[in-house]
């Protein structure tokens, strides 16, 4: 059996350990909007999502022991708030913006596929008050 110890949000997003023989699993909650776990290997990361009418919670969990997750975790026993996502128009114009703003792109400032099939990129927390900072281009700005 597993349970949810600790969450972060997705617009938020949520770090979770699942732990044994406490509690039914996650995917069993009667919590409206709740999609299936599912397994992300290229990320190291179960994903969990809840969706609301105006955001989305996404809950994480590491997917082995070099998950960056997993490292986040194990600086923070209890779990916590991993990283705020925000949607942006333009994902180049937004990476554009900051890089002007000496704001740190994370991962040579290269959009990455992320959890929903949308480009994605990383803010250093050291350049946005110490908050890790997901920029995802909304699915009305993929170019067709």
């Amino acid at each position: 059996m597993e349970r949810l110890e600790k969450a972060q949000s997705r617009r938020g997003v949520i770090c979770f350990r699942l732990i044994c023989d406490r509690a039914p699993p996650v995917a069993r909650w009667p919590i409206p909007g709740l999609l299936p776990r599912t397994p992300l290997q290229e990320h190291g990361v179960y994903t969990v999502f809840v969706e609301l009418p105006n955001s989305k919670i996404e809950l994480l969990h590491p997917l082995g022991k070099e998950s960056p997750v997993q490292a986040f975790l194990d600086k923070n026993k209890s779990g916590g708030i991993h990283h705020i996502c925000i949607e942006v128009d333009d994902i180049d114009v937004a990476i554009a913006e900051l890089t002007k703003r000496k704001v740190r792109v994370l991962g040579g400032g290269k959009p990455k596929i992320g959890a929903h099939g949308l480009p994605v990129v990383f803010l250093h927390p050291k350049d946005c008050g110490g908050v890790l900072i997901e920029l995802e281009l909304t699915s009305s700005g993929v170019k067709k």
